[in-house]
């Protein structure tokens, strides 16, 4: 039996999937750390932008579509490759903003979101 999409595959079928679906991800906690590990294939280290904001993390990857001027006479079959701009945020709560890192390989983005640690930030209220 084959797929519906084999008959169907049109920018129609485009208009029905989750836009986070071409953002995977796992996302997982070590020691006193968060890993967030994305699949970004096809996006260079440039196109790819990350930021946090009160505990919000926010990975945005755009690509633009290229124009090539000097090859009017190609006729396009099929044109699978997608064009845009693609987010995803996750709200990871306490975390020290200002020592989080990111590497970028083989199309992984791989980021650690090092935790505040709960007992510094814990405040004992004196009852009057």
């Amino acid at each position: 039996m084959l797929p519906r999409r084999f008959y169907l595959d049109t920018d129609f079928d485009r208009f029905f999937e989750e836009e986070g679906a071409k953002m995977k991800c796992d996302i997982y906690q070590k020691e006193n750390t968060y890993h967030v590990e994305m699949d970004l294939p096809g996006f260079s280290k440039n196109e790819i932008k990350i930021e946090c904001n009160k505990g919000n993390l926010i990975i945005t990857a755009e690509k633009e579509e290229k124009t090539e001027e000097n090859n009017d006479d190609k006729k396009y079959l099929r044109r699978e490759r997608v064009y845009g701009k693609y987010s995803r945020s996750f709200y990871l709560g306490d975390i020290n903003e200002e020592a989080i890192e990111a590497e970028y390989n083989d199309g992984t983005l791989h980021i650690i979101v090092p935790k505040i640690d709960e007992e510094r930030t814990k405040k004992q209220i004196n009852i009057k």
